[in-house]
């Protein structure tokens, strides 16, 4: 009797990731997990530890000695292995650089052997410098100068790309890539710089909410649900295959204006700090003022995009409404 196949999750301990897999377990997948805890955790996936279908392999996929096989016996991958974070991203960009690469190309290189369907989440980082006020999928990218270490993030998740692109058209790996916009939810820890559980942890403590420049700059947050809800739709859809797409809400918000809501929210006695640039990364550190993403291909292909509003978002996170 032939072994049902296995739906493999790279990086599937980490915030995403984890909300994937209890979604796919939930349906009654085999999912298993290679993830090196490096910024994920255990906990994370503590609802589907004990079920009969999941399996986790700690370890870098460069590492694994399983790899061909567990690549051999999936059915589909999602790719979500990454650095996480501008903080982490800024300090350990030799890192972002050597490890990002290598792992994507390991991965790709092993499902080409069975043409074993891929989705890679890349990043709204990839638009870079790019001053339009909303980002299609069909955009030329403007990175910033390789003296600032920022855009490392950027240039390593554009390289997958490249490369994944390179394995559709050359190898025929059926290859989905999404660019993913700014991502929060339930269990999103702030410990590298994310934004929206940080002001959290904050307005709760009663601390105050630290805004680092002018505020003015802007995002569109995404619920990790609608996230999910997205990648398995396109996972779902064998048309999605050698095409990029935006995932991300188009409510758009500043982060000062952001902090505000966070605070009226929780009814919090919080202050807001505005703190230079210079004081909170090394100096040369670029912002994008806004990111922005066009969701049209997104919803012609699988009908759906993000929809639930920064007020509910916040009080997802904040655990104030049970999550979805």
């Amino acid at each position: 009797m032939n072994r049902r196949k296995h739906i493999l999750v790279t990086g599937g301990a980490g915030f995403i990731g984890a909300h994937l897999v209890e979604r796919l377990v939930n349906e009654g997948h085999r999912v298993v997990v290679i993830d090196d805890l490096s910024t994920g955790s255990l906990e994370n996936l503590a609802a589907v530890k004990a079920n009969p279908n999941f399996r986790f392999v700690q370890t870098k996929i460069s590492d694994s000695a399983d790899l061909t096989t567990l690549v051999a016996e999936a059915e589909f991958i999602f790719h979500l292995a990454a650095t996480v974070g501008v903080e982490l991203v800024v300090k350990s960009a030799l890192h972002v650089l050597e490890a990002g690469f290598t792992e994507t190309q390991m991965l790709l290189r092993a499902a080409a052997v069975n043409a074993t369907p891929l989705l890679l989440t890349s990043t709204s980082e990839v638009y870079g410098k790019s001053a339009k006020p909303e980002f299609s999928e069909e955009d030329d990218l403007l990175i910033g100068p390789p003296g600032h270490s920022r855009w490392s993030y950027a240039c390593s998740k554009l390289a997958d790309e490249f490369l994944a692109l390179a394995y559709e058209r050359e190898k025929n790996l059926p290859v989905t890539i999404v660019r993913l916009f700014n991502t929060v939810g339930p269990r999103q820890t702030g410990r590298y710089g994310m934004v929206l559980p940080r002001f959290i942890a904050a307005a709760r403590a009663g601390e105050p909410l630290r805004v680092f420049g002018s505020g003015a700059q802007s995002r569109c947050f995404c619920l990790v649900h609608d996230v999910v809800e997205s990648l398995v739709r396109l996972q779902q859809c064998p048309l999605t295959r050698g095409e990029i797409f935006n995932v991300g809400s188009t409510e758009e918000i500043s982060i000062l204006e952001l902090a505000q809501l966070v605070v009226e929210t929780l009814a919090s006695t919080s202050k807001i700090e505005l703190i230079p640039y210079d004081q909170a990364y090394a100096p040369g550190f670029d912002d994008m003022h806004r990111r922005k993403p066009l969701v049209e291909k997104l919803q012609r292909y699988v009908q759906f995009h993000p929809r639930t509003t920064t007020r509910d978002i916040i009080r997802l996170t904040a655990g104030l409404t049970t999550a979805r």
